[in-house]
């Protein structure tokens, strides 16, 4: 029998898979159902500091190419001042933690596909569903590394089901982090023997701060495709709570940047490195790549015919869309839901646009899978 995608919703929010936890007790309801509507079904794990982290890859019909749909099983903490695992429905809208972000994407995608008669099909259709997407794409990269099925064959085109409010996305924003780290001499203030952290990283800070007015009007570092346009430079600062009357003995700063396609990412990088190290100070960087498809793209073109929107867009948070770009080259991020509504106390989405969905990927089923 065919699952209602709201009462599919409600049930998976209804199983806690918060990403410091296990998803064990998601992933086997979704093992269970998945068999039960006839997909054959891999299952992968890993420990993650004596947690089991478990994702899934489901195939339904045969042949080359096809459509892989994307998602994730893990969400966010519940929080205080709300029942996040009571999925209520009121005015319209379906509350609970992960309705939004993503398991109800996630029915969506599952309910499409059952709904498709696996005699119609001329390619597979895929179902991916990782663990960890909110704590570093763990899972999406074991899927990558490890899956016997895909590596019998790649879909040819992908969506990645995250929240867009159903409008195609053909590209997003990365993320880099830059720490730089400052260290001093921890003694009493009343000694004067102590060498702060702080005062040695504050010239930097300094020149941090006359950077964020450049980044923001600078050519190079524009992208007018993103709204905003800029890099979303930040800065966070800890002295690991040093009191009042002691030098601080060390001080980390963390700077971030949203790299994008078709800016200078390297040159702020490298700007900010250098500062950094002109003062003495030690500098890490971590990158997180961009995903970019041009909006010609197959994937975005059938998106759109799929949603009767003209034109795609782009969006400023990251997803797993930049794990699987090495992999299908024909990627679009398309769901329902809107991503302020995720990660919040009260996440919700509404019923018509979560069941709206379903026909969309129908739709993206019936011309890409030839059903």
């Amino acid at each position: 029998m065919i699952p209602d995608v709201i009462k599919l919703t409600q049930d998976l929010v209804a199983i806690p898979s918060v990403s410091i936890d296990s998803n064990v007790a998601v992933s086997d309801y979704l093992q269970r159902l998945l068999l039960a509507l006839d997909f054959e079904v891999e299952r992968l794990s890993y420990d993650d500091n004596g947690q089991e982290k478990v994702s899934l890859v489901a195939r339904k019909g045969s042949g080359s190419g096809g459509l892989g749909f994307f998602s994730h099983s893990d969400t966010v903490p519940g929080d205080q001042g709300w029942n996040p695992y009571d999925p209520v429905i009121v005015n319209g809208k379906l509350y609970g933690r992960g309705s939004c972000d993503m398991k109800g994407p996630l029915a969506a995608t599952i309910v499409a596909a059952a709904k498709t008669d696996v005699k119609s099909l001329k390619r597979p259709i895929y179902i991916g569903v990782a663990s960890d997407e909110e704590n570093g794409y763990h899972g999406a990269m074991q899927i990558c590394r490890e899956s016997k099925l895909l590596a019998q064959n790649w879909p040819t085109h992908g969506v990645i089901a995250e929240p867009t409010e159903m409008r195609p996305v053909y590209s997003h924003k990365g993320g880099t982090s830059i720490t730089v780290t400052a260290i001093g001499f921890a003694a009493h203030t009343s000694t004067e023997k102590g060498t702060s952290a702080n005062f040695l990283i504050a010239p930097f800070l300094a020149e941090m701060a006359e950077l964020v007015p450049y980044f923001k009007t600078e050519a190079r570092f524009l992208n007018h495709e993103f709204n905003p346009p800029s890099f979303g430079f930040n800065m966070t600062l800890n002295d690991f709570g040093t009191r009042g009357n002691v030098s601080a003995g060390k001080t980390v700063c963390g700077l971030s940047i949203r790299n994008m396609p078709k800016v200078d990412n390297e040159g702020a990088i490298a700007l900010i490195s250098e500062k950094a190290q002109k003062y003495g100070l030690k500098v890490d960087v971590h990158m997180s790549d961009y995903f970019y498809v041009s909006p010609q793209n197959s994937m975005v073109q059938a998106a759109c015919r799929a949603t009767g929107l003209a034109q795609p867009e782009t969006v400023a948070y990251g997803t797993e869309a930049v794990i699987y770009q090495k992999y299908i080259a024909n990627q679009v991020v398309l769901g329902p839901g809107n991503i302020a509504q995720a990660h919040t106390v009260g996440e919700w989405i509404t019923l018509d646009q979560l069941t709206g969905s379903v026909g969309t990927y129908e739709r993206l089923i019936a011309e890409l899978c030839g059903a």
